[in-house]
């Protein structure tokens, strides 16, 4: 009988976590706080990054460009013969940066080597965003989101030596995104479709950042009050769908094997796929089609009609988002914004 398929969580699941090197299997990972300090330093030896922001220079620092999925060389797709497929060459190169960053960073002496280190609260974090991906799904033909099935297995489900095993032995990977992307897509998503989320955070939110906003049933919430409420908030006490990818799968703590993008969704899934040896009929799921993504012109509209001290102000929240995943920081300038 052929084994069951072990797939990806569906995007944009913070992280998930494939196969063990010798018997392909599946895990992922969480959360935790970065040190105030570390983070005012990472800030400073960054070159006066938000002196940058404002004179719009880091905005026209871009990473490398990721392709799309068509070109992947994989027994999945297209393509063969030896030959490098195309982008992938840039997505070597990406990966490479974001290796060297994140060693850099978690070589410091203050940062936490497992997540045995972490406190307790943000070990719980981690464990309960960790997924462990071993036939998570009978078929990749099913119509539904996966973060909604109620019997996916994570890591704060098990015993201490249980969760040890699967960190040291089995394939660990994350998806990344653009961080203010993927903020302007939990605010889309979360208060203008979800009325769980228009009660339990909306609600609050017109409360406290707008004047005789007592009346709101949380389902008019405005990007700027949005990231009024980011910019106070702490970080550890997020939700999981605008709290720092950092925070939420803590790198430094977590050895991940392999750091996806949401970019090239598709083509770094069949990479996942192929690395731990899954049958060909495995395939990541298809988008469903009610899915609406953020555009870039999306994103401009947005920004550009935020004021630029709330952007510049909760830049630092997520200053590691961008610096360690190699994100261009967003660009604000008046000329940008004039296109």
């Amino acid at each position: 009988r052929p084994p069951r398929p072990s797939l990806p969580a569906a995007a944009p699941r913070a992280a998930a976590a494939g196969r063990s090197r010798s018997r392909p299997r599946g895990a992922v990972g969480g959360t935790v706080l970065l040190p105030s300090m570390l983070m005012f330093g990472v800030i400073l030896a960054s070159s006066g990054l938000l002196l940058m922001i404002e004179k719009g220079i880091l905005a026209e620092v871009k990473p490398p460009p990721l392709q799309p999925a068509g070109g992947e060389r994989s027994r999945r797709g297209q393509g063969g013969g030896g030959q490098e497929a195309p982008g992938e060459l840039e997505a070597e190169v990406l990966r490479d940066i974001r290796n060297r960053t994140i060693r850099a960073v978690c070589g410091q002496p203050a940062m936490p080597r497992s997540v045995w280190e972490l406190p307790a609260g943000q070990r719980r974090t981690v464990l309960r965003h960790l997924l462990v991906l071993d036939g998570a799904l009978e078929s990749v033909d099913v119509k539904l989101k996966m973060d909604h099935k109620s019997d996916l297995v994570f890591l704060g489900d098990m015993k201490p030596d249980e969760i040890s095993y699967r960190l040291k032995n089995y394939y660990k990977f994350i998806f990344v995104r653009n961080p203010m992307e993927r903020l302007l897509s939990a605010y889309r998503n979360k208060f203008g479709e979800i009325k769980e989320y228009q009660q339990k955070y909306g609600v609050e939110i017109v409360r406290r950042y707008r004047k005789n906003g007592g009346n709101s049933a949380g389902d008019d919430v405005t990007f700027s009050e949005f990231l009024r409420y980011l910019l106070d908030e702490e970080v550890e006490r997020m939700n999981e769908h605008w709290m720092p990818i950092y925070n939420l799968c803590q790198p430094c703590a977590v050895r991940y094997d392999f750091i996806g993008s949401y970019e090239r969704l598709n083509a770094d899934a069949n990479h996942v796929l192929e690395h731990v040896r899954s049958p060909s009929f495995v395939r990541f799921p298809e988008r469903q089609p009610w899915y609406k993504p953020v555009t870039a012109e999306t994103l401009h509209y947005y920004l550009c009609n935020t004021q630029r001290r709330l952007i510049k102000e909760l830049l630092p929240k997520y200053i590691l988002d961008f610096s360690l995943f190699a994100y261009p920081l967003p660009n604000v300038t008046s000329e940008f914004c004039r296109q």
